[in-house]
């Protein structure tokens, strides 16, 4: 997961079209060991002010899953906890996430982690770092 281990993250959006796709993801995810993710979500650990919680907007289903717009809205919510605009849904300072979207029949997927900007390393979106700036030296 692009260097980021589950550990790292503040909190997560998951496709979670169907229940049993949430707990799959949970554990193709690293979140919890395979066959473990009943336990984890009882633990407690998923819910807001848990060790990562998951899907603080309600997720797909408590949106209708507007197919199509699922990953949008993912995003959405990834910014909104970043910035503190989550409202009653704010995780407790976040500074990465997760959002992890599949399409199609189930043959795609797609994860993003999230970062706010002073936590963000040196790299740009390019996937290559900024040029130092040239300074003149006067003699």
């Amino acid at each position: 997961m692009a260097g980021i281990s589950p550990e790292e993250l503040d909190f997560a959006e998951v496709h979670d079209c169907f229940a049993i796709a949430e707990l799959l993801a949970y554990e193709d995810l690293g979140f919890c060991e395979k066959g473990q993710a009943g336990e984890f979500i009882e633990s407690g650990a998923t819910e807001l002010g848990g060790d990562l919680p998951v899907n603080t907007s309600g997720g797909l289903k408590s949106k209708g899953h507007p197919i199509g717009a699922t990953g949008a809205g993912q995003v959405v919510e990834a910014f909104k906890q970043l910035s503190g605009k989550a409202g009653d849904r704010q995780v407790e300072n976040p500074t990465r996430g997760l959002t992890h979207n599949v399409g199609g029949s189930g043959g795609a997927s797609v994860i993003h982690i999230f970062e706010r900007e002073e936590h963000c390393s040196s790299v740009t979106s390019s996937g290559r770092r900024p040029r130092e700036k040239e300074t003149e030296v006067s003699a």
